[in-house]
């Protein structure tokens, strides 16, 4: 809410049987109250939106108040940072646009041919000249087999010395207690954390083929299979965070606890970088999550404004990188009570991300260049207007609120600037965290710390074969297939790869 009265108004002319004290104090009261109610509004606002409205952090496009005169031609015709515009271009050339079916998918040749009675009706010479072949995707339902595995035994007999029982020794296995072989625990992987598919519900699936795996069963697979990639997992972890910049963000779990009568909230973390995605599960947000498991980190973390980060950037080896998204979606909140100031404050932002929609397709060193003769001189005539802006708000207000955590984010903010490799922002990590808020929907919760470390550890391969264009269930089917017979040194060896 903008300011549009004193909270200490002049003395009001003399009213009967009330001091102007207490006249002035009334008024102030009132003014804390209209403001109180204000900020109630928008939080019921915020919420409702969050249950009920849209995903996206849109504003009225009607609006045009932006500037003191019209923005630059290019940031006219950028897209929303989230969610991008798409024209419809012209077609070109004839056909219906339908896309060829891939060719290495397996052929199934049903061959019909004109019969013989229709020939004979027919009558004449009949000679094959070519053929006409029409193809249609089909599906055959996923089936449980049993793969028996066979060993002869020997006896072997000599002269003098007594017999002795040979039998051929059964190869290295990822899970040697297990009767489920890597194809089905891959499956059940791929199945929860890709598919969302919760246990339950892969019980019932199973059923149907008349096998019954109970949930248990399924989860203890899971387990066994975290606990035998964890080596894996430890080299999955190295490589992202050997790389120099780094994106990092978290969400909220819900975890079962046996000493408690609801779930309390746990935390699942992702870190992004060009070396893949690895997740972390802790038992609550405790700084000491991200600070331990990044303790030898060094270089850039994009991340948001947590409290938690701040002791990692205080080592000086690690630089906090800002994320205009977030600073985005607090002016598109705040829009129903500053709706004037919130419209500028987007269409400045839009004008950052038309130099990143420009320097997209060009090299490093490039896009540096163009951020410095682009973005920096946006980003100071942006800062100059938020200082004048903030004198015309209320500091509590959601404007207020949008404003200072800009301004205070605002050197973390412009370190994007100085290096073409990094963000403007922090996406990458909301699209790897975003799976798991999709998950907690069908599967709800973490059964206990255990639980939600085995799925951290899980879901890091599965993230990080999206992330690369892999089949992750073909990855793990033959990562857990030929990891026993890899030595620890070579264990990055089945590391996936671009």
């Amino acid at each position: 809410m903008d300011k549009t009265s004193s909270p200490n108004p002049p003395t009001p002319p003399a009213i009967e049987g009330l001091g102007a004290d207490v006249y002035r104090e009334m008024l102030s009261t009132i003014h804390d109250l209209q403001r109180d109610i204000e900020q109630k509004r928008n939080l019921i606002d915020l919420l409702l939106k969050r249950l009920y409205g849209p995903r996206a952090d849109k504003i009225n496009p009607l609006q045009r108040m932006l500037f003191d005169g019209q923005p630059p031609a290019e940031q006219q015709v950028v897209p929303e940072p989230q969610e991008p515009e798409i024209t419809p271009s012209k077609r070109s050339g004839k056909g219906h646009g339908r896309k060829a079916i891939p060719d290495d998918l397996r052929r199934e040749v049903v061959s019909i041919d004109v019969t013989a009675a229709e020939k004979a009706t027919i009558g004449g010479v009949w000679t094959r000249i070519g053929e006409e072949i029409s193809e249609r995707l089909d599906y055959t339902p996923s089936q449980l087999f049993v793969r028996r595995i066979i060993r002869p035994k020997y006896v072997v007999r000599f002269q003098n010395m007594p017999d002795q029982m040979r039998v051929a020794d059964l190869p290295p296995e990822a899970m040697p207690k297990s009767k489920a072989a890597p194809g089905l625990v891959a499956d059940i992987i791929v199945s929860k954390l890709v598919d969302h598919l919760p246990l339950y519900r892969q019980e019932k699936r199973h059923a149907r083929q008349g096998v019954k795996l109970s949930r248990s069963t399924l989860c203890g697979w899971l387990r066994d299979a975290a606990t035998a990639l964890e080596p894996l997992y430890i080299q999955l972890k190295q490589r992202v965070l050997a790389a120099n910049f780094v994106h990092t963000d978290d969400t909220p779990v819900p975890v079962q606890d046996d000493a408690r009568e609801h779930c309390r909230t746990g935390r699942l973390w992702a870190y992004v970088s060009g070396g893949g995605t690895v997740y972390d599960a802790t038992p609550d947000r405790c700084r000491v999550g991200p600070i331990s498991f990044l303790q030898e980190y060094q270089g850039y973390l994009q991340c948001d404004a947590y409290p938690g980060y701040n002791g990692l950037f205080a080592r000086g080896n690690v630089v906090e990188v800002g994320c205009w998204a977030h600073a985005r979606r607090k002016f598109v909140d705040a829009t129903k009570t500053s709706a004037g100031i919130a419209h500028e404050a987007v269409a400045r932002i839009k004008g950052l991300y038309a130099v990143e929609h420009e320097a997209r397709d060009i090299d490093v060193s490039q896009r540096a260049l163009l951020r410095q003769e682009k973005s920096v001189p946006l980003l100071e005539a942006m800062k100059s207007w938020l200082e004048k802006q903030r004198d015309d708000v209320l500091p509590k207000s959601p404007m207020g609120e949008a404003i200072t955590y800009t301004v205070n984010q605002w050197s973390a903010l412009n370190v994007y600037t100085q290096d073409g490799n990094l963000a403007i922002d922090n996406n990458r990590a909301e699209r790897a965290v975003k799976p798991f808020a999709i998950g907690r929907k069908n599967w709800l919760f973490f059964g206990s710390d255990r639980g939600g470390r085995t799925l951290a550890i899980l879901a890091s391969f599965t993230a990080t074969c999206e992330q690369f264009g892999i089949n992750p269930w073909t990855y793990l089917r033959d990562t857990l297939t030929h990891l026993p017979e890899i030595t620890l040194d070579r264990a990055d060896t089945l590391l996936p790869t671009k």
